[in-house]
């Protein structure tokens, strides 16, 4: 499970920087360019921590081993079909 926790870990940190990065535009020290590439990022960054939780809970609940989970590129998780 500890690895379950750092990828929670690392969840909390892209939000961290997601808000200020948000903060950072509203007082003016990035462009709107500069905050939307850097979210860009940081967005995939998140759905490539929550894809991997999703693929290890898979894992444990069908008895396999959740370690063999690994993160899947930026250019799939982003494109999956809702």
């Amino acid at each position: 499970m500890s690895m379950d926790q750092d990828i929670h870990n690392r969840i909390k940190e892209l939000i961290d920087e997601e808000h200020s990065l948000r903060s950072a535009l509203g007082d003016g020290s990035i462009s709107e360019d500069e905050e939307h590439r850097r979210l860009t990022s940081v967005e995939a960054q998140l759905d490539q921590c929550w894809d991997l939780l999703r693929q290890r809970r898979a894992k444990r609940q069908y008895g396999e081993n959740p370690n063999e989970a690994a993160p899947r590129s930026e250019d799939v998780v982003e494109n999956y079909l809702e």
